[in-house]
């Protein structure tokens, strides 16, 4: 039977293979994957004594080398801060950035940038020394509180206490480390950012962690992610698809020590997933391999997270909404198929 011309026109495109893009293509001539990440925040991007990185952000970055270059030592790490990181991506200094950064509806669609997606699901609260016996944030009535600007963190701590009648000052530093000591000299009666960045100061950058208490409540979501620059669907499709591959491989049991060995697996999604039964690398202009590549460079979400954050890490921090879906969390992909 003959197809009419749209139908045969649809049929095509549905198996041709993608475009690389700009950025892809730029990243292979350079061989060398440019990523923004922080000036140092433990858990998500720090580098140690030696001037490794190592952290989430970091993971991310590391993951995305290995499918698209297979290598993911070929990271050129830029430490940006909170005013720079923006400019930085704009300007093509870097390929991606993947830096502890909120998704909001002003920086998605005012600064010509793509959120690509969530992999950490925060929210801001509040670090206060034991001493001053408080336990809720509207206790802080008064109070000279610490945050770096530049945030969403600055912004959420002037909203939240003003729909809640409560006056506070705001104590305001540009960079992370300068507000962290302003903070535990006593500058501030309380210091505001993400709930995972709190864990990281009280237990890493407290003189006496026992002396300060993270309050409980949450005065914000702060979904975390990646971004790249607009203009470029080819890379934006990339960096997403290697994020939701790390979430899928977690959802199907498919480690690090385990990956040459499901290869084998008859389970058709993780055949699909792996590069096995059907070629899905190039729809993106990538290798048959992409995923099984990024799986072998950091392992699958979960083991990302209990590396850097989790119970194999200095900061302990729960799943919680980082779970996966289909185990209480918010961590949902859209199948590899």
């Amino acid at each position: 039977m003959r197809l009419p011309t749209i139908a045969l026109t649809l049929l095509l495109f549905a198996h041709a293979p993608a475009h690389a893009g700009k950025t892809l293509d730029q990243v292979r001539q350079k061989a060398q994957l440019a990523c923004g990440v922080s000036t140092g925040v433990i858990g998500f991007s720090a580098a140690d004594s030696q001037g490794r990185w190592n952290g989430m952000d970091v993971d991310i970055c590391r993951a995305i080398a290995a499918a698209v270059l297979n290598d993911p030592g070929k990271v050129k790490y830029v430490p940006l801060n909170a005013q720079q990181r923006f400019t930085a991506l704009q300007s093509g200094e870097i390929d991606l950035l993947s830096r502890n950064t909120t998704w909001t509806l002003t920086r998605d669609a005012s600064l010509g940038l793509h959120f690509t997606a969530v992999t950490y699901y925060d929210g801001q609260g509040f670090l206060v020394p034991k001493k001053l016996k408080i336990t809720g944030a509207k206790q802080l009535k008064n109070a000279e509180i610490c945050v770096q600007s530049g945030t969403t963190t600055e912004k959420n701590l002037g909203d939240w206490f003003k729909a809640q009648g409560i006056k506070v000052k705001p104590v305001v530093f540009e960079k992370f480390e300068a507000s962290i000591k302003a903070f535990f000299s006593g500058r501030c009666q309380a210091y505001t950012t993400d709930a995972s960045a709190l864990a990281f100061i009280r237990s890493k950058e407290a003189p006496n962690p026992d002396d300060y208490v993270v309050l409980p409540e949450l005065i914000s979501k702060e979904p975390l992610g990646p971004v790249v620059r607009r203009g470029d669907d080819e890379w934006f499709a990339i960096v997403k698809w290697v994020i939701f591959a790390l979430i899928e491989a977690e959802e199907y049991g498919i480690t690090q020590a385990n990956l040459e060995q499901m290869k084998s697996s008859p389970d058709p999604a993780i055949q699909r997933l792996l590069g096995g039964a059907e070629d899905s690398g190039k729809l993106l202009g990538l290798e048959r391999d992409w995923a099984a590549r990024a799986v072998k460079a950091v392992g699958n979400y979960g083991e990302i997270f209990q590396r850097n954050v989790g119970k194999d890490s200095p900061l302990k921090l729960p799943r919680g909404a980082n779970a996966l879906w289909n185990k209480g969390g918010l961590l949902y992909a859209p199948p590899v198929r």
